[in-house]
């Protein structure tokens, strides 16, 4: 098994930045993708963007491309997600999840994710 704990969010004004945390635990996730999703009041789960645990590709979505960055630290079992230019749009949970195969954009790919933490853009 995997855990997935997040940090970082919070409620911040239009153009701030936020850096989002997720620390993995359990099980190695040795050649799988990490991810980021997000999910606003009455939309469904959406992804934000992906990175290999092993060469550290990245993938994003066209919304934030530009905007936000995900990184990894091997050695701590984390991912990151720098967001900059915050708009209200932006505003949502955000989701970290892990799976063992490649990077994918497909939220039900993803076995394992985190409880979620918020992300408020006020304008």
């Amino acid at each position: 098994q995997v855990q997935l704990v997040e940090s970082g969010g919070g409620l911040v004004q239009v153009g701030d930045s936020l850096r989002l945390s997720c620390a993995a635990s359990g099980r190695s996730l040795s050649n799988g993708a990490g991810g980021w999703f997000r999910q606003a009041p009455g939309k469904e789960r959406e992804f934000v963007a992906g990175i290999t645990w092993t060469g550290g590709t990245t993938y994003y979505a066209d919304s934030v491309k530009g905007r936000f960055t995900i990184s990894r630290d091997n050695s701590k079992n984390t991912v990151y997600l720098q967001m900059n230019s915050l708009k209200p749009e932006d505003t949502a949970i955000y989701y970290c999840a892990a799976q063992r195969a490649g990077l994918n954009p497909r939220a039900n790919v993803y076995d394992y994710w985190g409880q979620g933490t918020q992300v408020t853009v006020s304008s």
